[in-house]
C-alpha cells in the first residue's frame, strides 16, 4: 500500500499541474496553441527519457531512481511557485513529466519482481493500476480548490509538497537483490527486445489501446460542444469514464484469478471496437455517458494484464528497459495522435475518427487472442 500511495503522490503532482498550468495560461491570454504545447511537454520528456529511466532502474533498483524523481519534481514545482509564468510552467511540465516517468518505471519494476508467479503478478498490477486513477482525480481536484480559494501560487505550493511524501513512504522499503545479467547480452541493446515477436505484438496492442484512450479524451469535448452540451455535462461524461476505469481495476485482483491475460485484452479490444462504432451515433448526454462508462470499464481492465504479460515475456534484468519502451511508445502516441486525430477529423469528421480507430482495434484483436497465456500455452482464437 505504501508503494501505491507513493505512486499517487508523484502522479498527482503532475496531473495537478497538467490542469492548473493550462488554466493559468488561458486566463493570462495565451493561445490554445500555446496551451497545447504546454500539455505536450508533460509527455514529451517521457518519450526521450523512458528508456534511459528503465536502464537506470534495472541498474539501481527502486530507491535511487525514486529519490532523483522526487528531487526533480519538487524543484520543478517550486520554480512555478516562485515564478508563476508561462515559460517557467513549460519547464515545470518537463520536470514533472520526466520525474513521474522515472518513478513509475522504478515502482512498476519493483512490484513486478516482488510478485511470485503469474497470478500474483496480475493481482499486484491490478492494485498498482488503481493509483493513476486516483491521482487523475486527486491532483486536479485539490489544485482546483486551492486556485479558487487562494490563487495559483497556493495550488502550486500544495502540489510541490506531494513528491516529498512519496520519498517518506518508500525510504524504508526493502531494496531487492540485483538480478544477474546475461553475459551474452550487450549493454544498450534495449531495442533488440523488439526482435521478439511476442514483445512486438504486446507493444502493438498496447499502442492501439492507448490510442483509443487518447481518442476518447480528445474527441468527447469536441463532439459534446458540437452537440451543444455544457462544460459540466462534458466533464461528467469524461468523469464517468475515469470512475468506471477505477471501478473495474478494483475488481481486477479477483478477476485475475479466473481469467487469462489474452481473454481480458481480447475482450476489451472487441468491446472497444463496438463502442467506437456506436459512439458517434449517440446524440444525448445520457447515451454518451453510458457509452463512456462502458468504454472506461473496457479500457481500464487492460493495463494490469499488459503489465503482467510484459513481466512474463521479458528477462528479469530487462524489466526496467521493457517498461521504458512501453512508456516511450505510450507518451509518443499522446504527443502525436491528437495532432493526427485533429487533421483526420477536419477531412472525415469526428465520427470518421471513431470508426477508423475502432476498425483498427477490432481487426487487431486477433493479436490479443493469440498472445501467450499465463499457463504458457497459446490460446486459439
Amino acid at each position: 500500500m505504501r508503494l501505491i500511495a507513493a505512486q499517487i503522490s508523484l502522479h498527482a503532482c503532475m496531473t495537478g499541474f497538467r490542469m492548473a498550468g493550462p488554466l493559468m495560461a488561458l486566463r493570462e491570454g495565451f493561445s490554445p496553441a500555446a496551451v497545447g504545447l504546454l500539455l505536450a511537454l508533460f509527455a514529451l520528456s517521457q518519450v526521450f527519457l523512458s528508456l534511459p529511466a528503465g536502464r537506470f532502474a534495472d541498474k539501481h533498483g527502486l530507491k535511487k531512481p525514486l529519490l532523483i524523481a522526487v528531487a526533480i519534481a519538487t524543484m520543478g514545482a517550486l520554480l512555478a511557485v516562485v515564478f508563476p509564468r508561462f515559460e517557467v510552467l513549460c519547464l515545470t511540465a518537463l520536470t514533472c513529466g520526466a520525474s513521474t516517468g522515472l518513478a513509475l518505471i522504478a515502482l512498476q519494476r519493483h512490484v513486478g519482481q516482488l510478485a511470485n508467479g503469474p497470478l500474483e503478478i496480475k493481482q499486484v498490477f491490478s492494485w498498482m493500476a488503481i493509483g493513476p486513477s486516483i491521482s487523475n482525480f486527486l491532483g486536479p481536484f485539490a489544485a482546483g480548490l486551492l486556485i479558487d480559494a487562494s490563487g495559483f501560487r497556493a495550488a502550486y505550493l500544495l502540489l510541490a509538497l506531494l513528491p516529498p511524501m512519496a520519498w517518506v513512504l518508500v525510504r524504508h522499503a526493502q531494496e531487492l537483490e540485483p538480478v544477474a545479467h546475461d553475459p551474452l547480452l550487450k549493454r544498450g541493446r534495449s531495442f533488440a527486445m523488439l526482435r521478439d515477436a511476442g514483445f512486438r505484438r504486446l507493444m502493438l496492442i498496447n499502442w492501439m489501446l492507448s490510442s483509443c484512450w487518447d481518442v476518447h479524451t480528445f474527441l468527447v469535448p469536441l463532439i459534446g460542444n458540437e452537440r451543444g452540451l455544457s462544460a459540466t455535462v462534458i466533464g461528467s461524461i469524461l468523469g464517468g469514464f475515469a470512475l468506471a476505469a477505477t471501478a473495474i481495476r478494483l475488481v481486477m485482483p479477483w478477476l485475475a484469478q479466473h481469467l487469462r491475460e489474452s481473454v481480458v485484452i481480447g475482450t476489451a479490444m472487441v468491446s472497444t471496437a463496438l463502442l467506437f462504432a456506436v459512439y458517434p451515433l449517440a446524440h444525448t448526454a445520457w447515451v454518451m455517458g453510458s457509452l463512456s462508462v462502458l468504454l472506461g470499464m473496457a479500457l481500464g481492465s487492460v493495463q494490469p494484464m499488459i503489465m503482467s504479460t510484459l513481466h512474463q515475456i521479458t528477462p528479469k534484468h530487462q524489466h526496467g528497459q521493457a517498461l521504458g519502451l512501453r512508456a516511450m511508445a505510450i507518451n509518443g502516441s499522446s504527443v502525436v495522435m491528437p495532432l493526427l486525430f485533429g487533421s483526420v477529423g477536419v477531412v472525415l469528421g469526428f465520427s470518421g475518427v471513431f470508426w477508423i480507430v475502432g476498425a483498427v482495434v477490432g481487426l487487431g484483436s486477433r493479436l490479443a487472442w493469440t498472445m501467450q497465456g499465463s499457463d504458457g500455452e497459446t490460446p486459439t482464437p
